[in-house]
């Protein structure tokens, strides 16, 4: 009788199929699944392929004053920047405590491009001499 139960309890066949089942259910990871990522990272791929050529594009552009081509790039770079860090650095799934402190430094640093820029200008007070 003890016999019996063993081989229920332990036969291969629904045993391994429940690890298996576990396994799948635990990690997600099906054929399905890997194709959809590899979708999505091939679209992004190509979206920061499309922001490299209209970045050079828009080098040969004169918008009228060196700051506006600088806000340009900035603008660009910010928005291709921003695909590489949600995506392929997975912070798109993240908290907003993450999503906060990229937005503090997103804030200090065009502050500082903005410090430069206007220490840049001959008008600025940094030139002006007594």
């Amino acid at each position: 009788m003890a016999s019996d139960h063993s081989a229920t309890a332990h036969s291969p066949t629904t045993h391994g199929h429940a690890d298996a089942h576990a396994h799948h259910d635990a990690h997600g990871h099906d054929a399905h699944d890997v194709s959809k990522s590899v979708r999505k990272y091939m679209i992004i791929f190509g979206a920061l392929l499309i922001g490299t050529i209209v970045t050079v594009l828009a080098s040969y552009i004169d918008f009228g004053n060196a700051s506006y081509n600088i806000a340009v790039a900035l603008f660009i770079a910010i928005v291709k920047g921003s695909l590489v860090a949600g995506y392929f650095m997975h912070l798109i799934d993240e908290r907003k405590l993450i999503y906060g402190v990229l937005g503090a430094t997103v804030f200090f640093f065009a502050g500082l491009m903005y410090l430069t820029l206007w220490s840049m200008e001959p008008t600025s007070l940094i030139h002006i001499k007594h």
